[in-house]
């Protein structure tokens, strides 16, 4: 009887050892079935949606200004480059433009504006326009949009007319809205504007005033125009605000960090055909 309860007790231990062994392979079985999963995992190919080439999306460039592009970009697997080309769709000895942007590495999502300049001295015609998002990944998506360089010929500045402005020298301060509104006209197609607010003695010159100097504060920023020829505007920014109102709104700080003292008030408009106008200076002074 002894013998048969040490052979059951021995039966009993070996089963309770395959159970346990057999359940560590299941585990185990399961848990690398997961990092392949995991392994597995893929994104949906990048987004691009939104698309403005040229001005008020006409698809047109000139020859010695430049080329608005604006578009949305989505990546699930996050942006790693974007790419832009630009050639000649006739002539593959033509003009070509290649350039890789690295700056909106690791976003899901952005804004993409540029201008690309166009030289005076190519052929007019028709060309072709890439831009292809590549993520993290190695997705890719790529559209294509016809382009026609033209030649345009005018020499004519916009016209700047300011309606209201702050009185000559007054003070703001913290809290307070700075403002100013006027009208912009241009003989063809106006293009841009932006309006700033610059310190004085940071002695920056006018023509260095633009949406990526850092050192100044944008008030107003846009290529949109409801007119292709006149536009009214009004631009803002209250004394101690964060962000300024940029194109995509940028934090006000570091070498543009608001400060007690003098400052001045800026225009500059320009047309399809990059000419350009800048106003006279309004000064202000803040007070924090």
């Amino acid at each position: 009887m002894k013998t048969a309860s040490l052979n059951i007790k021995s039966i009993i231990m070996k089963m309770k050892s395959n159970i346990k062994f057999l359940a560590i392979i299941a585990f185990l079985g399961v848990f690398l079935n997961s990092c392949d999963d995991d392994d597995d995992a893929s994104f949906a190919a990048p987004v691009i949606s939104d698309v403005e080439l040229g001005i008020g999306n006409n698809h047109i460039a000139y020859l010695g200004a430049d080329v608005h592009i604006e578009l949305e970009v989505v990546a699930e697997g996050t942006i790693n480059t974007i790419d832009v080309e630009i050639h000649d769709e006739e002539d593959p000895d033509g003009w070509e433009y290649e350039i890789t942007y690295d700056e909106f590495s690791g976003l899901l999502n952005t804004t993409f504006h540029k201008h690309i300049d166009i030289p005076s001295d190519i052929a007019t015609g028709d060309y072709h326009f890439h831009f292809t998002v590549t993520d993290m990944e190695g997705n890719q998506t790529t559209i294509e949009e016809e382009l026609e360089i033209q030649q345009l010929d005018d020499t004519e500045n916009p016209v700047i007319a300011i309606t209201t402005s702050p009185e000559t020298d007054a003070t703001f301060a913290s809290g307070e809205t700075i403002s100013i509104t006027g009208t912009l006209t241009d003989n063809f197609e106006l293009a841009g504007m932006i309006v700033a607010l610059v310190r004085t003695d940071d002695s920056i010159a006018d023509a260095d005033v633009s949406g990526s100097n850092t050192s100044v504060i944008v008030m107003m920023h846009t290529h949109d125009f409801t007119y292709a020829n006149n536009f009214d505007f009004t631009a803002s920014i209250e004394v101690g605000a964060a962000m300024d109102n940029n194109m995509t709104p940028a934090a006000i700080e570091g070498d543009n960090a608001w400060q007690s003292g003098s400052y001045y008030i800026i225009t500059k408009p320009s047309d399809a055909n990059g000419n350009g106008a800048i106003s006279q200076h309004y000064p202000i002074n803040i007070s924090l």
